[in-house]
């Protein structure tokens, strides 16, 4: 279920976000790797984060129409205020590509959304930390272990007990950039 960090990852991301780029032109401000794919050295389930920024709710429908175009559908907030999530109808994006897409989480954030500042800091931080990084594995292997190979039940798991570590991330004070 977790995998050593493939440098791959970021290529992967970087050919899925030309394509979404290309649809979704000014609609998006940005669009982000996040997750732990986005984190050098970590152990990582194979499924890129990806966020995509968007200036307000007024685009969101023309944001939805653009990414069925290329084969996602919304799938609502899934309880995460200003999270929009998407899951492909089949393989998305619906744009041919020789080795196929990796399989990816594909989210629509406002830019000055709660979880979208959630989500780099998270990344930032861990990217900054070889002791945060190491004790967020030993608790993902620990989670992994328990669930057995089940993604859905490694996702509840991570949960509810990532979530005090994951506060304690978001605390830390604001480092200097390299």
């Amino acid at each position: 279920m977790l995998s050593i960090h493939d440098p791959n990852w970021a290529t992967e991301f970087i050919a899925l976000k030309a394509v979404l780029a290309e649809t979704l032109g000014s609609l998006a401000l940005d669009i982000v790797h996040v997750g732990s794919t986005a984190i050098p050295d970590l152990l990582a389930k194979p499924i890129l984060d990806i966020d995509v920024v968007m200036r307000a709710y007024s685009e969101f429908p023309a944001i939805i129409g653009a990414l069925q175009t290329l084969g996602y559908e919304h799938a609502g907030d899934q309880g995460i205020h200003e999270r929009e999530a998407f899951r492909a109808k089949g393989i998305a994006p619906d744009v041919p590509r020789a080795a196929g897409w990796m399989p990816h989480h594909l989210y629509v954030c406002p830019v000055q959304g709660r979880e979208l500042q959630r989500h780099v800091r998270f990344r930032d931080v861990l990217r900054q930390h070889e002791g945060l990084r190491r004790e967020y594995e030993v608790i993902k292997q620990s989670i992994a272990a328990r669930a057995g190979g089940d993604r859905r039940h490694y996702a509840e798991i991570k949960e509810r007990e990532c979530r005090e570590f994951v506060e304690r991330v978001l605390q830390l004070p604001e480092q200097p950039a390299a």
